[in-house]
């Protein structure tokens, strides 16, 4: 039986050839942004990006045309950079109603390379009450998940690239203060110590 399926796959040249996440999250009025790998031989075919749970009736939204030159219909975009093996398809100013079954593509002779991409786009005033309201945060905790994961993140950037060099800057001034305070009252020792000297 195994030997059997195996054989069947093998009639099937590529059908492991395009590969995609499972699915994407995006916020409404933001842009998703999609990347699909392929393996090498599939280069300077055309790439695509349809929407559609079937994948026979899905809708084709954007096509490259075998070169990595960006493509843009609408709202979508579609660009190929053949020497990564991948193309990045971005949906910008996304809304609710996108949120559907997608798939990115490959256009050849026969039935087509595809592999499904489950997109959800989450509405902004659910993630504003959600972050507002702290009962909602307990309830919701895997939704906003990503969302302090990101905050916490953002934290440590802050602390590393903008309150740390801060901080450095304030030790170094007060170093710099107390050094010149010492040597000043070294420099006014010196100078009583010569004026005593020099005294008739």
């Amino acid at each position: 039986m195994r030997l059997w399926l195996v054989l069947l796959l093998l009639n099937f040249p590529g059908c492991f050839s395009i590969k995609g996440p499972e699915s994407v999250r995006g916020l409404e009025g933001g842009s998703v942004s999609v990347q699909c790998q392929y393996t090498p031989g599939w280069e300077n075919y055309k790439k695509w990006w349809c929407r559609g749970a079937e994948w026979e009736s899905c809708h084709n939204l954007v096509e490259t045309d075998g070169s990595e030159q960006e493509k843009k219909v609408d709202r979508v975009s579609i660009r190929d950079n053949q020497s990564h093996l991948l193309f990045t398809v971005t949906m910008e100013e996304v809304r609710q109603s996108d949120t559907d079954t997608y798939w990115c593509g490959i256009n050849r002779s026969g039935p087509d390379l595809g592999a499904s991409i489950k997109v959800t786009i989450d509405p902004v005033d659910m993630v504003l009450s959600t972050l507002a309201s702290p009962r909602s945060r307990t309830t919701t905790s895997r939704r906003t998940e990503g969302t302090s994961d990101s905050y916490i993140r953002n934290h440590y950037i802050l602390l590393v690239f903008l309150k740390a060099p801060v901080l450095l800057m304030l030790v170094v001034a007060v170093l710099w203060l107390k050094g010149s305070q010492q040597r000043l009252s070294v420099y006014r020792n010196l100078s009583s110590d010569l004026v005593g000297d020099t005294a008739p």
